[in-house]
């Protein structure tokens, strides 16, 4: 069976009722043209209907440009989902001619320097903001830097997540609620990222404020013992791991999840569903996240960029017996 002819700027033009010409300036968003917004609407439609793609590998290769995007992976622990996400990404850029590189980050920067200064990418994109010295590394390249965690399509991330844990967690009678910090060092940044949502949205319920603590192997008993005295009644983990800590430390302590306390982890650990008991955790949706980290990149490339998905698609709550 022959492959289907791939569309090309004269068959956009002729459905749009427009010169070739113009075509190439709306999609390739020509400086110094004028071009009505009508008439791009109308390039844009037929270019949609059509199934219309730029042969981006070609025009790379006549700029003299790589085509590569590199993606940082984050030593983050945040589930599968960088993973999953970067897989989603890499099928999609490629229907664009663009080539994902995947580098994993690690304690030592120079890595990615050295892929950012080899690779020659014409786009960077990552999970969370990178090192100081990779950042300028990419800055000295002068490409285009996509920061996945902040884009505007996704909100903020974490506020939104500390909203539907809290909300999730009132829901269920919790008025007193504490914040597990993960007793490793490198993951600080990242346990301080979620209080900030846990902490707002207990304040946005009128809640007392939340009691904070860092778990470790060797004080998991002393935590959990210390926050059921003083009325605490569910527990938001920085990580589904750290949250395993905790339920180890509740039945070190001879408490009972989630009579005690209940306990809430986030980035849904395939482990979690049968942990004991069963974990309530945060999903990501990593189809989401990928869509609008890939809106992001081709828009910076100057390429027609699908719609973004809302922050409301990024998660869910998964409710397990620990809640």
């Amino acid at each position: 069976m022959a492959k289907p002819m791939r569309p090309t700027h004269a068959d956009v033009a002729r459905l749009a009722n427009v010169s070739t010409a113009t075509v190439s300036y709306v999609l390739n968003k020509s400086a110094g043209r004028r071009i009505s917004e009508a008439t791009q609407d109308a390039v844009y439609r037929a270019a949609e209907q059509l199934g219309y793609r730029p042969n981006v590998a070609a025009r790379n290769l006549a700029r003299g440009k790589s085509g590569v995007v590199l993606y940082v992976v984050p030593r983050i622990a945040v589930g599968d989902m960088p993973l999953l996400a970067a897989s989603r990404m890499t099928t999609e850029l490629a229907r664009w001619g663009l080539l994902q590189v995947q580098i994993f980050e690690t304690e030592d920067d120079q890595p990615i320097i050295d892929a950012v200064q080899n690779l020659d990418p014409i786009a960077v994109a990552c999970m969370f903001p990178l090192s100081t010295g990779a950042r300028r590394a990419v800055k000295d390249a002068n490409v285009p830097y996509v920061e996945i965690g902040t884009l505007p399509a996704l909100g903020d991330p974490h506020l939104f997540v500390g909203a539907l844990r809290v909300e999730y967690l009132v829901g269920r009678g919790h008025r007193k609620i504490a914040f597990a910090h993960s007793g490793i060092s490198k993951w600080r940044a990242l346990g301080e990222y979620w209080l900030e949502g846990v902490a707002l949205a207990a304040r946005n319920h009128d809640l007392p404020s939340v009691s904070v603590a860092e778990v470790t192997m060797e004080n998991a008993v002393d935590v959990v013992t210390r926050w059921r005295g003083d009325g605490v009644t569910a527990v938001c983990t920085q990580s589904d791991d750290v949250a395993f800590l905790l339920l180890h430390g509740m039945r070190e302590a001879g408490l009972v999840c989630p009579g005690d306390l209940a306990v809430m982890g986030v980035d849904a650990n395939p482990m979690g569903i049968i942990s004991s008991p069963p974990l309530t955790t945060v999903e990501f949706n990593p189809v989401a996240v990928a869509d609008a980290a890939i809106a992001a990149i081709l828009t910076e490339l100057g390429l027609p960029a699908p719609r973004a998905p809302k922050p409301a698609d990024i998660a869910r709550v998964l409710p397990r017996a620990s809640t």
